[in-house]
């Protein structure tokens, strides 16, 4: 395997990342009405374990990562190769303590994702890749086993996963306009794009016009190497690594068969 230092390098940081991250979470008391934009003592703790492990190994590759931790501020931010580092996706989740959060690890070079780590503390799941590689999860301690995206071409049977849906709100537009057989709902875009790389959702359809490269870059390539495809809600290949960390333009990831009538159905939303 092309990347195999680097993937190694990736799973060990994050479940360095983990143990403290478990370690936090147990102690902690769970916070109700977490807010969106909460951030937590553990996200920049989990940043800097995964900060340090990475740039032992690889001095000369840049850095990006969500919060801005001391460790960050000292470490390149330009370089041919970047790593892209979500500490905890899902914070609300972690602050509620409900199990939805991952931490997020990405090695982009060419506006592309080279590998993916999304581990998922609390359930002991995690799900990785690399290119060309395969995407494999490992669960509960269990042997690594190879996954693919799911199978389903009946876009009236379609499994969505989504953010949790507020009270009130009513359904989202992707839930009105795909009318899906069944809905998961969960923190974490990490999560949400393994779930689709697995094969437990055929759809992630996300609507926020403004996300970050940590939020989707180690779930994306999941999701490519299992067979899928992932793109803005608009259809445009997303790059990664730039100046500007922003994405925008929504995100939509699936299983890739039923992509073309996904977009059709989301397009009569606009």
């Amino acid at each position: 395997m092309q990347f195999e230092r680097e993937l190694a390098a990736a799973l060990d940081a994050a479940a360095l990342a983990a143990r403290v991250i478990l370690d936090h979470y147990r102690e902690r008391t769970a916070i109700a009405d977490a807010p969106a934009s909460i951030t937590t003592a553990t996200d920049r703790a989990s940043q800097e374990i995964i900060l340090e492990a990475l740039a032992e190994q690889f001095p000369n590759d840049a850095f990006r990562a969500e919060e801005a931790t001391p460790t960050l501020k000292r470490l390149p931010t330009t370089a041919r190769r970047m790593w892209i580092i979500d500490p905890i996706d899902g914070t609300r989740g972690f602050a509620k303590k409900n199990d939805e959060f991952s931490v997020m690890i990405a090695l982009v070079e060419g506006g592309a994702v080279l590998v993916g780590v999304v581990l998922e503390p609390a359930k002991e799941r995690i799900t990785y890749s690399a290119r060309d590689f395969g995407c494999w999860r490992r669960d509960g301690g269990a042997d690594a086993e190879q996954v693919r995206v799911s199978t389903n071409a009946d876009p009236k049977r379609l499994t969505l996963t989504q953010s949790h849906t507020k009270p009130g709100r009513g359904e989202t537009a992707a839930v009105r306009m795909l009318q899906p057989q069944s809905v998961l709902e969960t923190y974490s875009a990490g999560i949400k794009l393994a779930q689709v790389a697995r094969g437990e959702a055929d759809v992630y359809s996300c609507e926020y016009d403004a996300m970050n490269d940590w939020d989707i870059a180690a779930g994306e390539i999941l999701v490519a190497e299992a067979g899928g495809r992932v793109t803005t809600n608009e259809g445009r290949v997303l790059h990664f690594g730039r100046s500007d960390p922003m994405q925008t333009g929504g995100l939509l990831a699936t299983n890739g068969t039923v992509y073309e009538a996904v977009m059709a159905r989301l397009a009569t939303a606009s």
